[in-house]
């Protein structure tokens, strides 16, 4: 349990102590900072503790906005403030420096505010809550307290609570069509003690036995498909409003949310195309292709995000252009809606598996996304080319981990002739060489599978060597990651095509579905604080040049039969290794907990 300290007697009448303890603290008293100090050191120091003003006048949610986060390690609203365990010795050192005797009350008349301001200072992390319409206050006279008792009043704290459960930023058809009553599925969830983990297990669930659907190729199986898939949307959405309505936020929880949106969708792939080879059409090249853009759309949105998000200087006209046309209403919506986000890719994909063929729903599904990556990946080069923006050592090292360059491109890296001047554009010219050398030759060389592919693969490997020898701070070297991601899926896809063994192409959805899931899980360990995945497990896994590498070898190397096999066995090997060190680390991850607001893209 945490404990809540007032710092007085309490008020008569003040249903203060009543909040506090349903939101699950031990309320205790302390009367002056010397109290105050004894009643924190004497709390184990695993405890959340607040500190909180007895003449304390506001909405139950505005305390739980301060004192039950845990994204950050000390919060406060007026007359209100928490600190976790790690900001517990700041707390600690912020009582101990209050002076005390004449000319010192103004410093303890409202003492919340003075560690709030000493806490601010320290640079711990401090998060002051934006209210809003909501009211937390200190009402030190009779006329005060009557008067934010009126305001309490005239603010609907429910009302606002349900509302903010929402994102502010959604595209059209979440915000329209499933927010307007998912909002109320989360709070029936929070009052029934359900987690949003348990939310997110529910909704990949029912995506699985959607694909289990699709997987029949009977147009019954494909209606439910489709109703199912919706649902399953639902679901996901209301994980995340039950997460903001409860304040149930967690690293886990982030990691669970992304990483089985994109099992649910994928494994949906898998079923319509396993559904449209039983009604005899194969369309394994298609769902093959649909995974590869997508998770390259991603990944250009992770890549670009993490090169900018902490740049200084990071001004641009393309930019200012962009918020200013997000000020009218209406583009708006349609530029939120031309990047596709997943609640209109999944609307597509439902409406058109009811409605029609597994070819259908991917070839629509191909052009919208390629449309769509047209026009986010033009507007971040735009963006890119005509900002000054000075990139951190911390974003060069996230761009350098999304690139998950193994042991052979360190290796070419080390080379002092590889290394390209700084701030020039060399490395995105030498990592779209790579992946243009590679995917030229696979598509258009009369047998792909040859030798002479292998040469191109070590020659493409020494570019992306080449590529990542410096710091990728210039301007367009966030294209480094996802230039490399479709040099590697690409020319899986295309050797499978290719190949004349049966059960290339499922063999080869399963191989870059393992591989796109390490890549995934390197970009939420970033984004929760952790780094990359261990170094080992990177060059375990081959890098993406080894893994081309060796592909490459078992195309040449082996009949088609062998290499549908070989591809297989990898698929499982990867899937296995990458598998078990995600789950280790976030089932021991300390990160700090975050919540994902939902993809870019």
């Amino acid at each position: 349990m945490s404990t809540a300290i007032l710092t007085g007697p309490p008020v008569a009448g003040s249903p203060l102590e009543a909040d506090l303890r349903t939101l699950g603290f031990d309320v205790r008293s302390a009367d002056g900072p010397a109290a105050v100090a004894e009643l924190i050191a004497a709390v184990p120091a695993q405890e959340r503790i607040a500190v909180v003003d007895p003449r304390f006048v506001g909405h139950p949610h505005a305390l739980r906005l301060a004192l039950t986060d845990p994204r950050f390690p000390a919060a406060a609203v007026p007359g209100a403030l928490t600190a976790q365990p790690a900001a517990r010795p700041a707390l600690a050192r912020a009582v101990g420096r209050i002076p005390v005797g004449a000319g010192t009350a103004h410093l303890t008349d409202v003492l919340t505010e003075t560690l709030t301001d000493s806490l601010d200072r320290d640079d711990i992390g401090l998060h002051r809550v934006e209210l809003g319409s909501l009211v937390a206050t200190v009402a030190l006279t009779p006329a005060q307290r009557e008067e934010a008792r009126e305001a309490v009043a005239a603010v609907d704290d429910e009302a606002v609570r349900l509302r903010t459960a929402v994102k502010s930023r959604d595209g059209f058809f979440t915000t329209f069509c499933v927010s307007t009553y998912s909002r109320y599925l989360a709070r029936w969830c929070a009052r029934r003690g359900l987690t949003p983990n348990q939310v997110t297990t529910a909704s990949l669930i029912t995506a699985l036995i959607a694909a289990g659907c699709a997987a029949t190729g009977t147009r019954g199986g494909f209606v439910a498909a489709g109703f199912l898939l919706l649902f399953s949307f639902v679901l996901d959405c209301t994980d995340g409003q039950l997460a903001r309505y409860s304040l149930q936020y967690s690293t886990m929880g982030a990691w669970l949310d992304a990483t089985f949106d994109r099992a649910k969708e994928y494994a949906y792939y898998a079923g319509l195309a396993l559904g449209a080879v039983r009604g005899g059409d194969d369309v394994w090249a298609l769902a093959l292709g649909a995974m590869v853009l997508q998770t390259c759309r991603h990944v250009v949105d992770f890549s670009f995000n993490e090169a900018n998000h902490d740049a200084t200087a990071n001004t641009s006209p393309t930019a200012a252009l962009s918020d200013k046309l997000d000020s009218v209403g209406w583009t708006v919506w349609a530029r939120r809606m031309i990047v596709l986000p997943i609640g209109e890719r999944w609307a597509l994909i439902a409406v058109l598996t009811a409605l029609t063929t597994p070819r259908i729903v991917f070839s629509a599904l191909l052009i919208g996304c390629a449309l769509a990556a047209c026009y986010t990946t033009a507007g971040r080069v735009l963006r890119s080319l005509t900002r000054r923006a000075r990139r951190t050592d911390r974003a060069a090292r996230a761009l350098a981990d999304l690139a998950d360059s193994g042991p052979l491109a360190e290796l070419i890296g080390a080379g002092a002739w590889a290394r390209g001047r700084a701030g020039s554009y060399d490395a995105p010219v030498l990592a779209f060489l790579s992946a243009a050398v590679l995917l030229v030759q696979v598509i258009f060389a009369d047998d792909p599978a040859g030798w002479l592919t292998v040469a191109v693969a070590a020659s493409s490997a020494l570019m992306a060597g080449a590529a990542v020898a410096r710091p990728l701070k210039g301007a367009l070297d966030w294209l480094v990651p996802p230039l490399f991601r479709v040099g590697e899926y690409v020319t899986i896809l295309v050797l499978a095509a290719r190949a004349d063994g049966p059960g290339a192409l499922p063999a080869a959805f399963g191989l870059v579905a393992a591989v796109a899931y390490h890549h995934y899980d390197t970009v939420y360990r970033i984004r929760g604080g952790t780094g990359a995945p261990p170094r080992w497990l990177v060059r375990a896994t081959g890098g993406a040049e080894g893994r081309i590498l060796l592909v490459a070898v078992l195309a040449a190397a082996l009949s088609p039969e062998g290499f549908t096999i070989a591809l297989t066995a990898l698929a499982v090997v990867l899937a296995l290794l990458v598998l078990a060190e995600s789950i280790r680390f976030w089932v021991s991850s300390q990160a700090p907990a975050v919540h994902d607001e939902g993809e870019p893209a």
